[in-house]
């Protein structure tokens, strides 16, 4: 059917953006607020950050401009998000944008000051104040890469050129392809980006979803040279600034602010795919044989193993879902779910011109805002369930420090959200008799939720290093390379059990993770952490965690998740399978068979990338619009020291959660690293 105008939408399927400003004018009066305060700033400190007291008064002034850019920045945004059509929008997030780039870039001198001063003034303001603490740090740690003050202002009077590219990425995907129709047997189906992401992927007919892939390919086909194009500007750009900053590579560059070896990178990336491979390709063939394929494809990948189930649920009814399935996590994570639904938080409508996939917003001091297309499934709860992580996550960080001390390492971001996935399979398989219901459930953990962040983004992770390579090498890319390099990266992975068209070549055009830095490899780690912190919590009372090589046991979870799989299918006759029906409990309990050494040690990480917005898409098309500005430097979501000890244990106090068990995890695994 076709998707309605943004006007014609329901309000209670839309967000409330009046919760960040009630009206235009209040926005627009933090706007002007916030250029004012930057010119006073300019005025007050250029040229005197010379003494601690000095530095401390500069950066809490600092702290509420980033808060009023934050909070104008999104409120446009957000609104863009959800009707790329709107003409008035995004006229309005571009003048915002570039009143940001102008702030930014008259602020650089703090940075640049800060530079040139002494060790030993830097280590009194930070004694002085255990708000600036991390921020200083930071400026140490930068030292080496930082350049003289007229160069970084230039870079931050370039800030919104500089995010270009994934700007004309955004509008060639969401605004100007426009997919026509396409005919099977003598019926035609409506064709777009989220309709094809969302239903025809899955699609259970075989002709329709292959006819479906080709349409789709077709029509991104056109737009393969733009894409490139955009694409190729992106990584010179992040070769110069890698260049002018002194790292060797554009690869150094990027793992940097993450706090991540280049050993450590290429292991993670070599070892999943190589392990998991064989898991992967035996599940295509599980696949091919339970469809009764002639072929299998790329295009084939996506379908349930047992297409005549597929539950659905109402958004109300997800909402018991959900509070029941995360109720382990308090009552005061639960309060927050009903807050969500209550407050409208979530934009759940389908409309033309919005962004395809999901993602969660989370503006200091003004909750989540999370953004997806409910299609009425069972799987659409996974991903609220997901976003609602995020969300959690940056309440408590939102809620414990000041706002530049709020932001965790992009490497393990992910592992609140996707521990939130697994907390709701355990809950389902415990709760629910139904057979049939539990397979289902151990179905999308193999099909969605670990072949999401294990195989989808394991092969952005392995392209995208391979791209890196060639510009490193002083290349630039095409069209026709990138398509090479991806269609040789999915061959290697599936081997002869998948047949990889020129039309699967074309995914490295689906995927805006490439304009984010070394993003897509860490969904893995994301998923390897909250595999460990899901089993701790379930398991409340043990204190023994499994520690050793994290990546080591990729291969035997693959293998659980598809022996528990195939036990549980036999109660469905027509496949075929004969295996026994496995205990509900002993499923849920083999579903955490990993080991936890994976995040990345250290402080907190200022990144070398230029961008206005700080905006991250992840998983299933997912944004996460929350990165902390440095001084006109956008950096990625962070590792960073966010809190003083005495506050974080307050704040796990005060909690009264489970959920304090993830934050008292990931301390433990840093002794650098406090969070809460």
């Amino acid at each position: 059917m076709e998707l309605a105008k943004r006007d014609d939408v329901p309000v209670e399927l839309t967000w409330d953006l009046s919760l960040i400003y009630p009206t235009e004018e209040a926005m627009l009066a933090d706007a002007q607020k916030m250029k004012e305060l930057s010119l006073s700033m300019e005025a007050s400190y250029k040229g005197n950050l010379t003494d601690a007291a000095t530095i401390n008064h500069c950066l809490d002034d600092y702290q509420e401009v980033y808060r009023l850019i934050t909070l104008t920045a999104n409120y446009c945004d957000l609104a863009v998000s959800v009707d790329y059509y709107n003409s008035a929008n995004q006229t309005r997030n571009d003048r915002i944008n570039s009143l940001i780039s102008e702030i930014f870039s008259r602020l650089t001198f703090i940075e640049s000051e800060l530079s040139e001063q002494s060790e030993d003034v830097l280590n009194e303001a930070m004694q002085q104040s255990d708000t600036n603490r991390c921020y200083l740090a930071e400026i140490l740690r930068n030292k080496a890469h930082r350049l003289n003050p007229e160069t970084e202002r230039a870079i931050s009077a370039l800030s919104q050129t500089f995010s270009a590219p994934y700007q004309i990425y955004n509008m060639a995907k969401l605004a100007d392809m426009k997919f026509d129709s396409f005919t099977v047997n003598g019926k035609e189906y409506p064709l777009g980006y989220s309709l094809f992401e969302d239903n025809y992927e899955y699609e259970k007919d075989t002709d329709i979803r292959r006819s479906a892939f080709s349409a789709f390919s077709a029509k991104i086909r056109q737009y393969e040279n733009v894409t490139a194009a955009a694409y190729n500007a992106q990584l010179q750009t992040e070769k110069t600034m890698a260049t002018l900053r002194g790292f060797n590579s554009v690869i150094d560059s990027l793992l940097f602010p993450q706090q991540v070896s280049r050993e450590l990178y290429n292991r993670q990336i070599d070892l999943i795919t190589t392990r998991l491979a064989p898991h992967m390709r035996k599940y295509a063939r599980l696949l091919k044989k339970v469809h009764n394929l002639d072929r299998m494809t790329f295009a084939d990948l996506k379908i349930a193993v047992d297409p005549e189930y597929d539950p659905s649920v109402t958004i109300e009814e997800s909402k018991q879902y959900i509070e029941k399935g995360l109720a382990i996590l308090g009552d005061d994570y639960v309060s927050m779910i009903q807050e969500a639904y209550k407050k409208r938080w979530v934009d759940f409508a389908q409309n033309q011109g919005k962004s395809t996939g999901g993602f969660c917003a989370s503006p200091y001091g003004k909750g989540s805002f999370i953004l997806l297309s409910w299609n009425n499934r069972m799987a659409d709860v996974f991903t609220l369930a997901h976003e609602l992580g995020h969300a959690g996550h940056f309440r408590l960080c939102n809620g414990a420090q000041a706002i530049l001390d709020t932001e965790v390492s992009s490497y393990f971001v992910e592992a609140p959200s996707t521990m939130n996935e697994l907390l709701m399979a355990h809950y389902l398989l415990k709760t629910t008799p139904d057979k049939r219901f539990r397979r289902w459930v151990l179905s999308c953990m193999i099909s969605n939720t670990y072949y999401h962040n294990f195989v989808t983004h394991l092969m952005e992770a392995a392209y995208q290093r391979e791209v890196y390579k060639l510009i490193d090498a002083g290349d630039s890319v095409q069209a026709e390379t990138l398509s090479s390099i991806m269609k040789e990266t999915l061959q290697k992975f599936w081997g002869d059990d998948v047949e990889i068209s020129d039309d699967a070549a074309l995914t490295w055009m689906r995927q805006p993770h490439y304009y984010m830095g070394l993003y897509s490899y860490t969904y893995s780690a994301g998923l390897t952490v909250a595999t460990q912190v899901c089993k701790r919590i379930e398991t409340e009372g043990q204190t023994a965690v499994r520690r050793g090589a994290v990546l080591e046991g990729v291969h035997q979870e693959a293998e659980t998740l598809l022996r528990l799989f195939r036990r549980e299918a036999q109660q469905l006759e027509h496949l075929g399978l004969q295996f026994r029906v496995v205990d509900t409990d002993r499923a849920a309990a083999d579903l955490g068979a990993v080991a936890d050494e994976v995040v990345g040690v250290g402080p907190h990480a200022t990144g070398v990338a230029v961008q206005v917005l700080y905006v991250f898409e992840l998983g299933r098309g997912e944004r996460m619009v929350h990165g902390v500005v440095t001084l006109g430097l956008v950096v990625p979501l962070e590792q960073r020291e966010v809190d003083d000890p005495q506050r974080s244990d307050r704040s796990v106090k005060s909690g009264r959660t489970s959920f304090g068990v993830f934050c008292r995890f990931l301390r433990n695994m840093s002794p650098d690293l406090r969070f809460m």
